[in-house]
């Protein structure tokens, strides 16, 4: 694979498809000695690790300092050793205790095998003592794990929510009152809802070790971000000041070879592309034909699902029926063990193509790939490289080809190359003041170790929502001669009251012709995926949804053949609830307002689009119940001059449209988040303003951090977004600068040229 756009044009014959190429060198690692406890030194001696790294040396001489510390490297730049250092020589000394903690149980049981066989060299003597506990132990196995007490424990934030801390007194004393050290594995992934749950979380489990007088530090390992040190303080509660910072890669590593590949455009509309799932398959199926293992990365579990299918479609149609078998597709729906034995399948080389969604974007060992494809841009620089870091064994060289997808952000990449290459990272946000994650978080502690006036230090507005919940007899005050204490009050456990993934519990079961559960969804998602109508893929077969049942929560589904995709419509209404703030950052009379808002969305219909054109076949309509949200969003007006000049023209709609797509599809470019994480709404006369209005809003109950960023950085985001349109060639408007896939009202009206005027207007441009 060392030269990567010939191999491409002599596949593929179109030269300029490729955007961009370039090799990313590959360098020598840098090592540094660190002294080390003699058996630890020669258990690491017979997996071939000599010394550290320089970077692994920083991190473990800063948590030896007493240090919390921040890791933030790439892919495969061997962050792990920077805590199992520390935690086994505390192990090996005194017995002190470690707690792992990744977002995902395939990290876990990755790290469990590593960290497991590493204690078993190390010899009985050692003390080190490594165990899991996850939610897939029997209740003989948990206890066996209690009985044993290990000294490294590995869990998720789910178990430790639901089994550690409810049951902290009665059984696990034993290990927070020796817990000295506190891992948090891709750090980064704790944002937006999760994040927030997470950072809640830990606040919780720092109150339960100060109870038996233990203070642990915090190793966050984290890709990387724009700012690690903020992000690790935000999610853990703990001082930026007191974290050391370790950014600076010094492993080794191979060449890697870049194509930014852009498919041609087509027929069916100005700016329309052939689709990235389509040549993303096609270069698959060469790269595997070619014997080069390959992973490819899409962005939803039904695109990985179906893209495995057409690829083993492609190699059996040329001839290569023995390589078809050997295609598969890696998503969160599929069960844990399923997951594992495709995880072993590409560390042993058997599996010779995978498509994955992000799951695999994470630190699980598969061994080196040949090749990374993304099947589109993955959203932002972070994830971006994260995944194309699964390509390349060791110092060997490696091929990654980003495919663009139509729309805003991918074409931007395309024209902006440097922006990827050279661009600032993107910060993670995380909100630990939403009430309606702080709520329960609060009754959850109450009934760990009752509240008191001085745990303000680990909640943010804790007088506030400690009233709201005494109020409604959730919380319970109680005066003793030490003072004022609170109880949960409610009836039960309030920690399984409540999921740490979503913010609604809700969750749609997707059931067969067999009445057997195919795969879960949450409510929004059924809403989206699985209405009536709906085309649903699952493990290669594809389904269509005959019923959704909104009250008891099932949608049922049966075999199809269809050979096209399905898109809703919707109608949204917006009602400002209380303005908090404003800015001044536009030209003119402009103010940004930040506010409190209920939005009401009703799914009006769904669109049947064929596959490979990704063109309207039909329209139908549905009658589901409307959905509300309670949450933040950020809004301005247009200019009364700007407003007289668009009315002139004939479209203000198709202009305040265009220009709210093109503002959320940039958000992407200064904060990490999904494209799905942030909503808008423009209208030409908004009952709270009386004048033209855009919203742009946070897509979950109580606003997750995002849109209040959004509303700080508004100015450089509008003056992106006006660099991005003005960048696109096309006339009218196209996937690439105002076409939203998400877009309610199948993208009508819209008016790129009008949105220019606007945007440039406001900027002062």
């Amino acid at each position: 694979m060392d030269d990567l756009a010939d191999w491409l044009r002599g596949r593929h014959h179109y030269d300029d498809q490729i955007a961009d190429e370039r090799t990313r060198p590959g360098r020598e690692g840098e090592t540094r000695d660190v002294a080390l406890e003699s058996r630890l030194e020669s258990a690491l001696a017979d997996r071939g690790i000599d010394s550290l790294f320089a970077h692994q040396a920083d991190a473990v001489e800063a948590v030896r300092d007493g240090d919390d510390v921040v890791v933030a490297t790439p892919t495969a730049s061997g962050k792990s050793l920077t805590y199992t250092v520390p935690a086994f020589e505390r192990a090996m000394d005194h017995g002190g205790r470690t707690l792992y903690v990744a977002p995902q149980n395939a990290l876990v049981a990755d790290q469990q095998d590593t960290l497991s066989e590493l204690a078993r060299d190390l010899g009985f003597g050692s003390r080190v003592h490594v165990d899991t506990y996850t939610g897939r132990l029997s209740k003989s196995e948990k206890r066996g794990v209690r009985d044993r007490q290990p000294t490294v424990l590995l869990t998720n934030p789910d178990m430790l929510h639901y089994a550690l801390l409810p049951h902290a007194h009665r059984l696990w004393e034993w290990f927070f009152s020796g817990l000295e050290t506190v891992v948090l594995d891709e750090v980064h992934e704790y944002r937006g809802v999760f994040g927030g749950h997470v950072s809640l979380l830990l606040r919780r489990l720092r109150r339960v070790c100060e109870r038996w007088d233990a203070d642990p530090q915090f190793v966050c390992c984290s890709a990387t971000i724009g700012n690690p040190v903020e992000h690790a303080s935000r999610v853990t509660g703990r001082p930026e000041d007191g974290f050391a910072l370790v950014d600076d890669d010094r492993s080794a590593t191979g060449d890697t070879h870049w194509a930014l590949w852009n498919p041609p455009e087509q027929g069916g509309g100005e700016g329309r592309r052939r689709s990235s799932h389509v040549e993303t398959r096609h270069l698959m199926a060469d790269l595997v034909a070619d014997d080069h293992q390959t992973l490819a990365f899409t962005r939803s579990r039904q695109g990985a699902e179906r893209n495995a299918t057409e690829t083993a479609d492609y190699l059996r149609e040329r001839g290569n029926a023995d390589l078809a078998d050997s295609i598969a597709a890696y998503q969160a729906s599929l069960t844990d063990d399923r997951r594992r034995d495709l995880e072993a399948d590409l560390h042993d080389g058997d599996a010779r193509g995978v498509w994955s969604t992000s799951a695999l974007e994470l630190g699980v060992d598969v061994g080196g790939l040949d090749a990374v494809l993304l099947d589109g841009y993955p959203g932002t620089r972070m994830n971006t490289f994260q995944r194309a870091g699964r390509a390349g064994r060791g110092t060997d060289d490696a091929a990654v080809v980003l495919v663009a997808g139509e729309d805003q952000l991918d074409q931007y990449v395309m024209d902006h190359p440097e922006e990827l290459f050279d661009g600032d990272p993107e910060r993670a946000i995380v909100d630990p003041a939403n009430e309606h994650l702080l709520d329960d978080h609060l009754r959850c502690a109450a009934s760990e170790n009752w509240l008191n006036p001085d745990d303000d230090a680990y909640f943010p507005r804790f007088d506030e929502r400690v009233e709201a919940l005494e109020d409604r007899g959730l919380l319970e005050r109680r005066d003793t001669d030490y003072g004022t204490r609170w109880v949960d009050g409610g009836d039960g456990s309030p920690q399984h009251e409540m999921s740490l993934r979503t913010i609604d519990d809700r969750e749609v079961r997707l059931l067969d012709s067999s009445n057997d559960t195919l795969a879960t969804l949450e409510l929004d998602d059924a809403l989206r995926d699985a209405h009536p109508g709906a085309i649903y893929h699952h493990q290669g077969q594809r389904y269509e949804v005959s019923d959704l049942d909104v009250d008891r929560l099932t949608a049922r589904l049966q075999p199809t053949w269809a050979d096209y995709y399905t898109r809703v419509l919707t109608d949204k209404t917006i009602d400002v609830e209380a303005d908090h703030e404003e800015r001044w950052p536009f030209a003119g009379d402009v103010p940004v307002r930040f506010a409190d808002i209920t939005l009401t969305t009703a799914v009006t219909g769904y669109q049947r689009r064929d596959a490979e054109r990704g063109e309207t076949m039909d329209t139908l309509s549905l009658d589901l119940p409307e959905q509300t949200l309670d949450t933040r969003a950020l809004y301005y007006t247009v200019p009364p001059d700007v407003e007289t000049e668009l009315r002139e023209a004939g479209d203000l709609p198709g202009a305040i449209h265009a220009a709210e797509h093109a503002m959320i599809s940039m958000f992407p470019t200064e904060f990490l988040c999904d494209r799905g994480d942030i909503g808008g709404l423009s209208t030409p006369v908004h009952p709270h303003t009386g004048r033209p209005t855009i919203f742009i809003y946070d897509g979950y109950p109580g606003g997750v951090g995002l849109v209040r960023e959004g509303f700080d950085a508004i100015g450089s985001l509008a003056e992106t977004t006006l660099s991005m349109l003005r960048s696109c060639d096309c006339e009218a408007g196209c996937p690439a600068c105002v076409q939203s896939p998400q877009c309610g009202n199948a993208n009508d009206p819209l008016d790129k040229g009008l949105a220019i005027t606007l945007l440039a207007a406001l900027t002062g441009d």
